[in-house]
């Protein structure tokens, strides 16, 4: 049986003879065409700078570091995230402090946001859970002097309103945005990171630290026709992403508005499909937030006599791809077998939503018949 897949990347011709240019410049590393991405990229969410680096979590990590976090600070954020959320916090020396979501955005709940809050809350790190934008105004609204890192690894393309008008995630709202290119993303690099910002101090120490920071960038040593030598300012790694990678995700990022408008064309199908359906419930967006619909979440609903395990084995016979609602980091061994590194306020909402969400195939390219054939699987789970 072939199986209607959770995801599959749309990419195509012009993605293809991007790369092919690229080869052919004899420039394939870090270089013109990751400048260029970076520039697409600021345009595409309305924001200033725009830095691109390996992947998602090291740009977290890496807006930690320009935020000053490190050991003995603690970061307010949500367990209810893809376990990288919490490890950057660990990497840069500091305690993450999970704090509850709200069941409809699965973002940070501000009330639980509040009552985490201490004197030694250096950031709190919000999460735009898979493609939905978390209540960010209300976040923003207790933070007072703390600063915000939005975690928007899913979330290119999703829109809040903020202070009257629709804005893209990644403006930023906070000090600093961090994106994945991840291919499970609606425009995937195959891998890759970008931090957007609208502080040209942090634009510019991000692209000091994705390179060992290396005084000079090889890009202007190569076109300089006097001797130039670089210094390294302090320890760092390298975080660069190559030009091949940037090769593939400009003609998608050109194709933004239409990927946004075609997942919410299939989200809202969906919707009307799922609405008398006994067993799963289609999610509700908020009217201040307009998600890209990275991933659709269901939910189990009360009076199903099915459970979660049973639901998906039923939509995998039926071929149909399907993925658990997102782990919790506090449950994983990584985190539960080491409770000194991490702190939390009690979960109820996080635990039950890992254990009640079912995730449906949605990707832009997704044709008519496989979106059919995945509600004729979800008519049946009635039956």
């Amino acid at each position: 049986m072939t199986r209607i897949p959770i995801t599959r990347p749309a990419l195509g011709q012009p993605e293809i003879d991007n790369v092919v240019r690229v080869v052919q410049s004899g420039w394939i590393t870090q270089g013109p065409e990751v400048a260029a991405f970076e520039t697409d990229f600021a345009a595409a969410v309305g924001a200033s700078h725009a830095v691109a680096l390996s992947n998602c979590t090291v740009a977290i990590e890496v807006a930690l570091r320009c935020l000053g976090v490190g050991p003995g600070d603690e970061v307010i954020t949500a367990s209810h995230s893809f376990i990288a959320t919490a490890n950057a916090i660990v990497t840069v020396g500091a305690k993450p402090v999970f704090a509850d979501i709200e069941a409809d955005t699965y973002g940070l709940d501000p009330r639980a946001v509040a009552a985490a809050l201490s004197p030694r809350t250096k950031a709190i790190l919000a999460v735009h859970q898979i493609g939905m934008p978390c209540d960010l105004a209300g976040i923003a609204a207790i933070a007072g002097n703390v600063p915000i890192v939005e975690d928007a690894a899913c979330a290119i393309g999703s829109e809040i309103e903020w202070r009257g008008r629709f804005e893209r995630i990644g403006r930023p709202h906070g000090i600093i945005a961090c994106f994945s290119l991840h291919p499970r993303k609606i425009v995937t690099t195959g891998d890759g990171g970008m931090i957007t910002t609208a502080d040209p101090s942090i634009a510019s120490r991000v692209r000091l630290l994705r390179q060992h920071a290396m005084s000079v960038p090889d890009t202007v040593r190569h076109h300089s026709d006097r001797v130039v030598f670089e210094s390294y300012t302090e320890p760092a790694y390298n975080y660069r992403m190559t030009d091949l990678q940037a090769a593939v995700g400009r003609p998608q990022l050109a194709r933004l508005d239409a990927i946004v408008a075609e997942r919410r064309r299939l989200a809202d199908r969906y919707a009307v499909a799922l609405r008398d359906n006994p067993v799963l419930a289609p999610p509700t967006e908020r009217s201040s937030a307009r998600s890209n619909w990275q991933s659709y979440p269901t939910t189990l609903r009360s009076s199903s006599a099915l459970g979660q395990v049973e639901v998906m084995q039923r939509l995998m016979d039926a071929g149909v791809a399907c993925k658990r609602g997102v782990a919790n980091a506090h449950q994983e061994p990584a985190y539960a077998e080491r409770p000194k590194i991490w702190a939390a306020g009690p979960l109820p909402v996080s635990e039950r939503m890992r254990d009640t969400t079912v995730l449906l195939p949605l990707f832009h390219g997704m044709t008519e018949a496989e979106q059919g054939g995945v509600i004729a699987a979800l008519d049946a789970l009635g039956r």
